[in-house]
Order: structure tokens, then C-alpha cells, then sequence
């Protein structure tokens, strides 16, 4: 055969000869397909069929004995050796019936320079594996219903063919599905359970006009679970977010559902008009998922805070001065979300130039009057402030602590092992500040997600639109590099007999002069942006 063999040059010991031997004696037919060439190279050959593939690293024998079936690895301290039994129905020259001493030496070669070949290479970084196969694999079983329900939804959506213009039906139009499993798929969704989506056609469209491609929709909700920020608004409403941060998940009740029924229409028809230049919270989806009996409605949003950017100072800003600070035990939050009382005491003044700040009133305005036509009021200007000079030294210290970690931490098993999560922070509707200095670390990677979206670049100096949709840059009055991420929130407080009740109590108790947030809509509207605009230049 021409196999080139020195039975102990590569220090096999007898005993392992022995087993060798004793092994292949019990078997009545087998195949070899290692050996060695002249010039030390590896070659896996069927020894009768005559076929080799030569300078293969022994750790790819498996794919090269398709289409016979792998029986068994030998190992022993030697190295290793694979055998591989006769498929019947195909024809041998001569079958292998007991084994003679030349096979002996060829599978002793075999496992001698698989032991070297072993020795020489360096102990590689073993990943975890994660399927790539959609789960929606979740803890709770709504997250994994909204999952599911999302991926069906837009796999739907895309064969219906886009309409030239929405009509009336379209903004009464819903889908629902019910699902009822007996013993399938029970590990990764509950057995019953309804997913309804309100409006689809019209969602799609608004979601096209604010640039939001579907399928990075899709796969920013559906990859892997929505992060639960595990924080309750004034409202006791529950937000998560996507794991990429692009978007915020806000936990609603039938009454807000009403509401934005009521103004869609209208709200669609202002962000064509305004061509989706708006401070107004972005509406991507509307849904109801019913799980155990229960009802839960969902409303998704685009993040107003960029995801790459971290928010180093949170304002909530009315124009009302009663009881608008933030209580001491907000305070001590990691980031606590001051008011308008706050707002003023800290001496902040919004530097953004002449140009931003037309820009921006002439926008703020035109939201303001639409939201007073729908009888809306108690919104607010979410102000998020970065740092950036701050921001690049807290970068620094933490590239320098984690290299510092890396040394000191020996690598265990060669497994990477990721966690992390979420500080408790005041939570607003569609401002979840979900931009923390390691993205990566403080939420899970999906599988096959792009490693830019979980890790992006640090500012460059130019906002991405994808992730810094509400910022603005300030000015060399500020005298530091802040960037300012400004937006309307909760707008779907209705002036109605609620409110007005509310007011008549509040003006009782506090007196008609002082500025209670309850009021009527034009006087909310003309106070708000006073105030807005007085502290801005």
C-alpha cells in the first residue's frame, strides 16, 4: 500500500497496540480510511474502493466518509483512529476478515500522527452555539405570544399588496387567530392563546412613512425577547423594550386603546401632511394578546433615545410649577427623572442655536395646535441631555477595567459566558432610556443578529437617523458637547369629564392663580410652550 509506518517512533505504547489489536480482532468487516504518504502528509483512503483526499487535518475525517455510516471513535492516549463498517450492497475486492499485522501499522501511523497534529495546535475559543432556528422562545408566555404574533403579522402583511390610498375600513379594520395546541410546541408557548393586531394596513403605512423597514421591525421584536425594564410609570403601565433598543413596548389599558382609535385617523392624516417630520410619539403597532383568559394590550413606539448614546441627565417637562419635582426617592435613582421645578432650580438652559431652535419650534408649534384640535393636553417634552466628553472618559475607564479583567480572569473551559441587566430608571411612554455604555453586555445577543446594532460606534460628530432621530446638538454658549433628545409623550389624555373634575379640585385645593397641569387645552398649549421656549436659545 505504500504506507510509510515506524510502529513506536511516536511513542505508542504497548498496552495501546494490545487494544488495538483486540478491538479489530472481533470484527468480521471494516474499512480503514487513515494513512500516511511518503511525504507525511494525511491521506483518508477507502482501502478497496481507491479513493483519497490528501493534506486533510484529522478532525474533518467525519465529512469525508459520507456516505458510509460513523460507528465508533477510538481514542486513547495516543490520539485517535475512526473505523467504519461495509455498507451491504456494495462490492469489495477483497473484504477485510481478520486483521494483519500491515493494518495494525496503519492504524497505529494513524493514531501517532493524530496525536501529533493534536499537540501542535492551539487551544482554540469555543462559543456557545445558539440554533438559528425562530423560537420565540420566551419566560413568560406573553412575550413569546407577541413574539410569535409580530413574525406572523408582517410575514402576512407581505402578501397583501400595498393600496394606493387607506380607506375608512382600513381604520377599523383588525386580524385576530386563535391558537389551540394539544402537547406541540408546549415548551415555547402557552397551549391557548389569541393574538390580535389592530388597523394592520394602516400601522404598515405609518411605519413606511417614519422609515422603518419591516423586516428590521420584525426581527428587532422578534429575535430574541423583549427586555422587561421591570419599572412602573405614573400610570402603572409595564415597558420593555427590543433588544437592539430601537423600540418600546408600553403596556396599555382599554381606555388608551379608545383613544388612539379615536385620533388615528387623524394622526395618520398629520403625519403625512407633516411629512413624519414630528416630536409626536411614533405609533408602529397596536395589538391585543389574550393568554390564560386574560388581556393584555400593547402599543410599540420608537425609542426616543438613541441606542448607542448614553442619557446622562432626564427632564419631564409641563410648564406647570405644582408639585413638579422629583421626590427624594426618585433622586436617589441611578437616573432619576427630574421635572420642571428641577428644571429651572438646576439652572438649565437648552443652547442650540438660532437655526435648530426655529426648526425646532416651528415643529413643536405645528404638534402642539394638532394635539389642541383633538381636545388633547398634560403632554410633555421629554429632554434627555448626553454628554459627550463625559461620555468618551467613562468609555475610556471602562475599555481600560475590562482589559484589565480579561487578564486577570483565565478563560475557563474555553465557553464565552454573556448576562447583564438593567438599572431601575423613571420610565416614560416611548422614552425608556435604554441606552447604557455597553449594549451588548446588558442585553442578550440574538442568534445570527448583526453585531453593529447590539454594539454600534461611538458619536462620530454625525447623527444616524436609524438612531438619533430626536437629537440636536448644542451650541459653543452651552460651553460643553451635549447633544439634546427632545420628543412629545403621553399626548392621549383626552380633555374630558374626568379632567374637568380634576381641575375644578385642583383649583379648589391650590387656588385659581396657581399652575396646576389640569387645565383646559389652549391654555395648556400656550403655558407649555412658553415655558419650553423661554429656556431655550
Amino acid at each position: 500500500m505504500g504506507v510509510v509506518t515506524k510502529r513506536h517512533s511516536f511513542g505508542v505504547t504497548e498496552s495501546a497496540l494490545s487494544w488495538i489489536k483486540s478491538y479489530l480482532s472481533d470484527r468480521s468487516q471494516c474499512v480503514a480510511i487513515g494513512m500516511t504518504t511518503s511525504e507525511g502528509k494525511w491521506c483518508y483512503k477507502d482501502r478497496y474502493l481507491d479513493h483519497a483526499l490528501q493534506g486533510t487535518a484529522p478532525q474533518y475525517l467525519e465529512e469525508l466518509v459520507v456516505p458510509y455510516q460513523l460507528t465508533r471513535s477510538i481514542r486513547s492516549e495516543s490520539g485517535a483512529f475512526l473505523i467504519i463498517p461495509t455498507i451491504p450492497g456494495v462490492t469489495y475486492e477483497s473484504p477485510l476478515r481478520h486483521t494483519p499485522e500491515p493494518f495494525a501499522d496503519l492504524v497505529l501511523s494513524k493514531m501517532a500522527m493524530a496525536a501529533s497534529w493534536n499537540a501542535k495546535q492551539k487551544k482554540k475559543h469555543i462559543k456557545a452555539v445558539q440554533p438559528k432556528l425562530r423560537v420565540f422562545r420566551a419566560k413568560e408566555p406573553l412575550m413569546s405570544v407577541l413574539m410569535w404574533g409580530i413574525n406572523h403579522s408582517i410575514n402576512e402583511l407581505n402578501h397583501i399588496s400595498v393600496p394606493v390610498m387607506l380607506m375608512y375600513d382600513d381604520f377599523k379594520a383588525y386580524s385576530k387567530i386563535r391558537m389551540d395546541n394539544h402537547l406541540f410546541n408546549k415548551e415555547n408557548m402557552p397551549s391557548h392563546f389569541k393574538f390580535k393586531e389592530y388597523c394592520p394596513i394602516v400601522f404598515r403605512n405609518l411605519r413606511e412613512r417614519f422609515g422603518i423597514d419591516e423586516e428590521v421591525y420584525m426581527n428587532s421584536l422578534t429575535k430574541t425577547s423583549p427586555i422587561d425594564v421591570d419599572v412602573s410609570g405614573r400610570s402603572g403601565a409595564r415597558f420593555l423594550m427590543s433588544y437592539d433598543k430601537r423600540f418600546v413596548i408600553k403596556t396599555m389599558v382599554s381606555e388608551e386603546i379608545a383613544e388612539i382609535h379615536r385620533i388615528l385617523k387623524d394622526y395618520h392624516q398629520y403625519i403625512v401632511e407633516c411629512h413624519a417630520s414630528t416630536l409626536l410619539p411614533q405609533y408602529l403597532g397596536l395589538y391585543r394578546i389574550t393568554v390564560n383568559d386574560q388581556e393584555t394590550y400593547l402599543c410599540v413606539m420608537r425609542n426616543v433615545f438613541s441606542p448607542r448614546l448614553i442619557v446622562h441627565t432626564k427632564y419631564d417637562l409641563k410648564g406647570s410649577t405644582v408639585a413638579r419635582q422629583a421626590s427624594d426617592k426618585e433622586k436617589q435613582k441611578e437616573l432619576p427623572t427630574f421635572k420642571d421645578n428641577d428644571f429651572v432650580n438646576d439652572g438649565i438652559m437648552i443652547y442650540i442655536g438660532k437655526e435648530s431652535k426655529e426648526r425646532l419650534e416651528s415643529t413643536l408649534k405645528a404638534d402642539v395646535d394638532f394635539l389642541v384640535k383633538l381636545n388633547l393636553m398634560d403632554y410633555s417634552l421629554l429632554v434627555g441631555i448626553h454628554d459627550v466628553d463625559r461620555a468618551e472618559e467613562e468609555a475610556a475607564e471602562a475599555n481600560i477595567a475590562a482589559a484589565d479583567a480579561e487578564d486577570e480572569s483565565p478563560e475557563e473551559n474555553g465557553v464565552d459566558e454573556g448576562g447583564g441587566g438593567l438599572g431601575g430608571a423613571e420610565v416614560d411612554e416611548g422614552a425608556v432610556d435604554l441606552s447604557t455604555p455597553n449594549v451588548s453586555v446588558a442585553c442578550p445577543t440574538p442568534p445570527d443578529s448583526p453585531g453593529l446594532l447590539l454594539d454600534p460606534p461611538m458619536f462620530s460628530g454625525s447623527f444616524d437617523p436609524c438612531f438619533e432621530l430626536f437629537a440636536v446638538k448644542s451650541d459653543e454658549r452651552s460651553g460643553k458637547n451635549l447633544i439634546y433628545f427632545m420628543a412629545l409623550i403621553d399626548i392621549l389624555t383626552h380633555y374630558g369629564v374626568k379632567k374637568r373634575s380634576a381641575q375644578a379640585a385642583k383649583t379648589v385645593k391650590y387656588g385659581a392663580n396657581a399652575e396646576i397641569s389640569t387645565v383646559k387645552p389652549e391654555q395648556y398649549a400656550r403655558r407649555f410652550l412658553d415655558f419650553i421656549l423661554k429656556y431655550m436659545e
